[in-house]
C-alpha cells in the first residue's frame, strides 16, 4: 500500500475516532457529552483527510474537509475563549 493511502486511512481513523470518544464519554456521563478531545480527532483527522483530498485531486472533498476544519477549530477557540474567562473569573474571586 502506498504512504497516500496511508495518509486516508490514519485521516479516516482518527475521524471515525472521535465518534467511538463521544459515544464513550457520554455512556460514562449517562447524557450527551461533546469532550474536547472530539475536537482535537476531528481536527488531525480532517487534516489528514484534507492532504488525501488535495493529493487525489478531488475538489468535493477539498471543500468538504476545509469546512470541517473551520468548524472544530472554531470550537477549539470558543472552548478556550471560555476556560480562560472562567479561569480570570476564579482569580478575580481570589
Amino acid at each position: 500500500m502506498n504512504k497516500w493511502l496511508w495518509v486516508g486511512f490514519a485521516g479516516q481513523l482518527l475521524f471515525g475516532a472521535r465518534f467511538l470518544i463521544q459515544w464513550i464519554c457520554s455512556e460514562r456521563k449517562k447524557e450527551s457529552h461533546v469532550p474536547v478531545s472530539f475536537w482535537y480527532f476531528s481536527l488531525l483527522g480532517g487534516a489528514a483527510l484534507l492532504v488525501y483530498a488535495i493529493h487525489i485531486g478531488d475538489p468535493v472533498f477539498i471543500v468538504g474537509q476545509t469546512t470541517g476544519l473551520i468548524v472544530y477549530g472554531r470550537n477549539l477557540r470558543l472552548i478556550f475563549k471560555k476556560r480562560k474567562a472562567e479561569d480570570r473569573d476564579l482569580r478575580e474571586k481570589v
